[in-house]
């Protein structure tokens, strides 16, 4: 019972860790291609926030999938219903963002990057929860 608790706990953390570096990449995927479109290209915010997310939910299926949870498809229908389930998640988590970062930086005021980034510490654990337990469900 106690070594099945610690390999539990073992492989928690490190999928944990995993989770948190892959995390780290999707965001800057996201802030770069948000920050290139916002600031560099002049794009209205509003647009250059939904390009950069459905981006990084694009970046972050494929390397969760095979970095954090290491998910194995026997099948196209379940490549196809956990890929539905995945983008299903993160489309709710980018109305969180979208509506955050709108909220944060036109009604009231703040830096866009602020915005992005303060939205960001909630989508990374609501996303998290979600891959566990609903997703990436081995």
């Amino acid at each position: 019972m106690f070594s099945k608790i610690k390999a539990f706990l073992t492989n928690m953390n490190t999928e944990v860790i995993r989770y948190i570096i892959v995390g780290g990449c999707t965001t800057l995927v996201n802030l770069i291609v948000f920050t290139v479109m916002c600031k560099f290209l002049n794009i209205d915010v509003t647009l250059s926030n939904f390009v950069s997310v459905v981006t990084s939910i694009i970046f972050a299926y494929i390397t969760n999938k095979i970095f954090v949870f290491q998910s194995k498809c026997e099948t196209i229908q379940q490549l196809i219903s956990e890929a539905s389930k995945f983008i299903g998640a993160r489309l709710l988590t980018m109305v969180i963002e979208v509506g955050g970062v709108f909220l944060l930086v036109n009604i009231i005021g703040q830096d866009e990057l602020i915005g992005k980034l303060e939205t960001q510490v909630i989508v990374l654990i609501s996303n998290y929860v979600i891959s566990k337990f609903l997703v990436f469900k081995n």
